[in-house]
């Protein structure tokens, strides 16, 4: 046998048509592309201006759209032409809305101005008990065992202060542009999302009409697992916040907590952010509660205790599921490294960008099985001569060794 010719189709065979290797040299090919490409990056500033502009009219009009769009299917199926299904439901939103501008906005607005009357109180309360714990007995033997004074903490505490007040103060102009790009993408976003539920049905026919042929039906299942996912994530993050909103609500009122509606609020905004979320939400009622009483420091978190434990052992399991199938563990750190890449935006967005890239991951990986050689079933070689077993014969595995 010719060794060059045993070599060529040893190479022809494992590398030139494996299916494995050419997607590993497209990916390469791919790689090297956006390599080049992103060292002229005036190019894609266009692009970068595009993105910016449009992903919060985006965002904000797709979690609207998978609020909304079960109404309209709703009524659609009840023989209401979809354009008057979607008119009807803009007037009832009109109506809602300006029954919570006229009676819920007024009452968060005075509890906000009676905080911010409060403040200075607060902040000399805050610093009288400070002042009780420098000078307790207790303190002076922990500061004695850490080799530092009072004045050092004092100074310490003072320039932290001092420096997230300069923060602050420079982070207001920031603050004044986001706050007017957020208004225009409001008014944007009721525009927007009266197309995309008019057309929405249509939305997917015309994605796929750019895939190839071949792959038309794969796409198709994909993009329904990722619609299914989003769908099934806001609608029930969203309900399951709200609830937690409402449940604060009425506990903050039972044992007389001050600004409870805006604390309430301030739960229900922050439970969007799955784990993280109740831990920032606890922080101003934690505040508020320990300047009002040591009593009502308990009171409170009793009642975020039987809250969390409503929203984990009922609200969640029964509304949410365990439709993401994705574990704390790593939702945690999906969060946190989101965070760290994207800022705020990328803590809102973590979880559901997870879960579309998981169904992108997860057929990537059927296709590759499925074309590649490497997860084939391991072909065992027949024996020319198989001998019984002893269990084969009728005997035992000591009968066997015995004889």
């Amino acid at each position: 046998m010719n060794p060059r010719r045993s070599g060529a189709d040893f190479f022809k065979r494992y590398f030139l048509n494996n299916q494995f290797v050419v997607v590993l040299l497209v990916s390469l090919l791919i790689s090297l592309n956006l390599f080049v490409l992103n060292k002229i990056p005036f190019i894609f500033t266009p692009l970068k201006v595009l993105f910016k502009t449009i992903l919060l009219p985006l965002i904000l009009t797709g979690v609207a759209y998978y609020l909304l769009n079960p109404l309209v299917n709703w009524m659609e199926r009840r023989h209401i032409k979809r354009i008057q299904a979607i008119t009807a439901l803009y007037l009832l939103l009109i109506c809602l809305l300006t029954l919570l501008v006229f009676t819920v906005v007024p009452l968060i607005r005075e509890q906000i101005m009676s905080l911010v009357r409060n403040f200075p109180a607060y902040s000399k309360q805050v610093e009288l008990q400070f002042a009780q714990l420098l000078g307790s007995r207790f303190f002076n033997e922990v500061q004695q065992t850490l080799g530092s004074t009072s004045g050092d903490w004092t100074s310490s505490l003072s320039d932290k202060v001092t420096s997230l007040i300069n923060l602050a103060g420079a982070g207001i102009g920031g603050f004044i542009g986001i706050l007017t790009e957020t208004v225009l993408t409001l008014a944007a976003v009721p525009f927007i999302l009266f197309y995309l539920l008019k057309d929405g049905k249509k939305l997917p026919r015309y994605i796929l009409k750019f895939v190839p042929t071949a792959w038309r039906r794969l796409g198709y299942t994909v993009l329904s697992e990722m619609n299914d996912k989003l769908s099934s994530y806001i609608r029930g993050q969203l309900i399951v916040s709200c609830c937690i909103g409402l449940l604060l609500y009425m506990g903050y009122l039972i044992i007389g907590l001050d600004y409870s509606l805006v604390l309430a609020v301030i739960a229900a905004c922050t439970s969007i952010v799955p784990y993280l979320g109740p831990i920032i939400a606890i922080t101003p009622a934690l505040i508020v509660a320990a300047v009002t009483s040591p009593v009502m420091l308990l009171k409170m978190a009793a009642v975020w205790t039987v809250v969390q434990l409503i929203e984990g052992k009922v609200i969640s399991p029964q509304i949410m599921g365990k439709s993401l199938h994705i574990h704390p563990v790593t939702i945690i750190f999906v969060i946190l490294t989101a965070g760290n890449l994207f800022g705020l935006l990328g803590i809102i967005l973590a979880v559901p960008g997870y879960a579309v890239l998981k169904v992108l991951a997860r057929h990537a990986f059927r296709w590759i099985k499925s074309h590649s050689s490497l997860y084939a079933p391991r072909r065992s070689a027949e024996p020319s001569h198989v001998t019984p077993s002893a269990e084969a014969l009728g005997e035992t595995p000591l009968e066997g060794a015995d004889r």
